[in-house]
């Protein structure tokens, strides 16, 4: 079973404190994509970045010991990893003795790189680097003070409109104003997004309304991040485009998905105020 509806969302569960990565709830890619009319080869690249605020486990003599851990997984993975169960399967490390803190990151790779089906990138960071942890807004110019009327609110491209006659710009625009739902529980998923893009500049009102319009939409994060990509490319047709979705963490975990149509390094790590 694949679908979300048989995940461990929105039901009452039993937390196991030993090892078990048969937790771990993957859920195809594809079917999603199919909505938004992606077959065949991505037309976008990037990453959905999972950052672990609750992470612990015991050392070989039965000690306690915490971590922050960061997870890259690869947008051309064929899975993702249902939240809850994710969650689920952190907290089996809880009463489980590792020899190492080397050994606890190989074993994260190794589970949820077979969860996703593809190469997943472990980053631990122990307490005496905590306070190197940092806090900022997206880079871009924010176009939450935008005066506008609004009374849609299910994702609609058709509200997106951008100056063809005007010659092309690079720029980045953000908002704090995206709020979609879990497409199981209809929870609340709140987030910052930037959008960078070259090529002809996206009218800032229309783009406010269209990330506004998600407001009641059921969707997992990174399902709409690539709504929002597909939807600002087809209607503005930019030279360039990433979009970066930073997410409200929710039961220790925060997810951060990134598409792009051009080759470069991922985005920096650093979570915003909400985060």
């Amino acid at each position: 079973m694949s679908d979300a509806q048989f995940s461990p969302l929105g039901k009452a569960v039993s937390y196991k404190t030993e090892y078990d990565p048969t937790l771990l709830f993957p859920i195809p890619r594809q079917g999603k994509r199919d909505e938004i009319g992606v077959t065949g080869a991505l037309p976008f690249m990037g990453v959905d970045i999972w950052n672990a605020f609750e992470l612990s486990w015991l050392n070989a003599r039965g000690k306690p010991q915490v971590a922050l851990a960061v997870f890259h997984i690869p947008a051309d993975s064929p899975n993702i990893v249902e939240s809850k169960s994710f969650k689920l399967y952190l907290n089996s490390f809880n009463q489980t003795r590792l020899e190492s803190v080397d050994a606890l990151q190989a074993l994260l790779a190794q589970d949820i790189s077979a969860a996703t089906g593809g190469s997943v990138q472990v980053q631990i960071t122990l307490p005496d680097a905590f306070g190197k942890e940092k806090m900022a807004d997206l880079a871009g110019y924010c176009i939450d003070n935008l005066d506008i009327d609004i009374d849609t609110y299910e994702p609609s491209p058709q509200l997106l409109h951008c100056d063809e006659l005007d010659s092309p710009v690079d720029e980045s625009l953000t908002s704090n104003l995206l709020k979609s739902n879990c497409l199981v529980t209809g929870q609340p998923d709140w987030a910052s997004v930037q959008i960078r893009y070259v090529g002809a500049p996206i009218n800032r009102e229309s783009l406010l309304r269209y990330l506004i319009s998600f407001r009641n939409h059921n969707e997992f994060h990174e399902q709409c991040v690539e709504r929002i990509f597909m939807d600002i490319m087809r209607t503005c047709k930019p030279i360039k485009l990433a979009v970066y979705a930073r997410y409200t963490r929710r039961g220790g975990l925060d997810i951060n998905p990134y598409r792009c149509n051009f080759s470069g390094p991922p985005p920096g790590n650093i979570r915003t105020a909400r985060q």
